[in-house]
């Protein structure tokens, strides 16, 4: 299976919430993985963000073993871009569990990066009976920053571009993704550019950040908070030099979840799907693996 097509492997589904109403949410989805549970995937928040930007080229590794589902979370990629009612993380855990129940999956390992691990966070506190395993790369809500100041470096180069999308704002906000600056490219920069100044998904984004400043929602985002609640397996994994989520956010995390164990990649920033692939594959894999013996 080394290679996986983004038009072969995307599919759409209506589902409907509460919050949202109706809405289409555009997935990805390849492997079989007879005997385990199914593997979804949710992308980070930053623009021209989605499931095929973040976890695309890694699709095919994981689908070699696990049934992978990538999910465009509400108001990202190719997925419907209602307004946020309260806020974002609820707002798309509620969208995601309304897939699964429409793909008739019980359970599922949930793998979230970012805003996604915000998600896969909220998720697996408010169904805990549909999530079995939890990996969590530098998550949003989760994090809890204790020596560096707020808004980190990558926080602040996305409230630049929101205050001003030009190509100069977003290859900036993408060079504090990566160690590595040779990943950052034309092409990336071009195709991450088009899907951020699409139609309605800047308005996507506003909506979506303000559910974290406005006083009556962003309480509701500070996972950090009920994170003791939690009583799943969770991979907590960060790079080193993660310049959205530093690593001194993993620390109240790793104490307060029961379950928690932490993986640093090294020479690695808030992108370890990408700039650290193959080692975390191995681990996610080996840390999902174990799953029936220890779960």
């Amino acid at each position: 299976m080394s290679e996986l097509s983004k038009e072969a492997t995307r599919r759409t589904a209506q589902v409907k919430t509460e919050a949202a109403g109706e809405i289409t949410l555009t997935y990805y989805e390849a492997g079989e993985g007879e005997g385990r549970l199914p593997l979804v995937m949710l992308h980070g928040g930053g623009p021209g963000a989605s499931s095929w930007s973040n976890f695309g080229p890694a699709l095919p590794g994981f689908a070699e073993e696990y049934r992978t589902i990538l999910v465009d979370q509400p108001g990202f990629g190719g997925s419907d871009k209602p307004p946020v009612v309260g806020n974002y993380y609820r707002f798309s855990a509620d969208a995601v569990v309304a897939l699964l129940d429409r793909l008739g999956l019980e359970r599922v390992h949930l793998l979230g990066n970012s805003l996604g691990g915000g998600t896969a966070m909220r998720l697996a506190l408010t169904y805990p009976d549909r999530v079995d395993r939890l990996v969590l790369m530098g998550p949003g809500g989760l994090s809890l920053n204790l020596f560096h100041a707020d808004p980190t470096e990558g926080v602040q180069r996305l409230m630049d571009f929101g205050a001003h999308p030009s190509r100069e704002s977003l290859r900036a906000f993408i060079s504090t993704m990566v160690v590595n600056q040779a990943l950052v490219t034309d092409e990336l920069v071009e195709e991450r550019f088009a899907d951020a100044t699409a139609p309605g998904a800047q308005d996507a984004m506003r909506s979506m950040g303000m559910s974290f400043w406005d006083p009556e929602t962003a309480e509701d985002g500070m996972l950090w908070r009920e994170a003791h609640r939690l009583r799943k397996h969770t991979l907590l994994t960060w790079g080193r030099e993660d310049r959205v989520n530093p690593l001194d956010g993993a620390f109240a995390a790793l104490k307060l979840i029961p379950k928690a164990q932490l993986h640093v990649f090294p020479n690695c920033g808030h992108w370890a799907q990408i700039e650290a692939a193959d080692e975390f594959r191995e681990v996610t894999v080996a840390f999902l693996n174990r799953h029936k013996e220890r779960s």
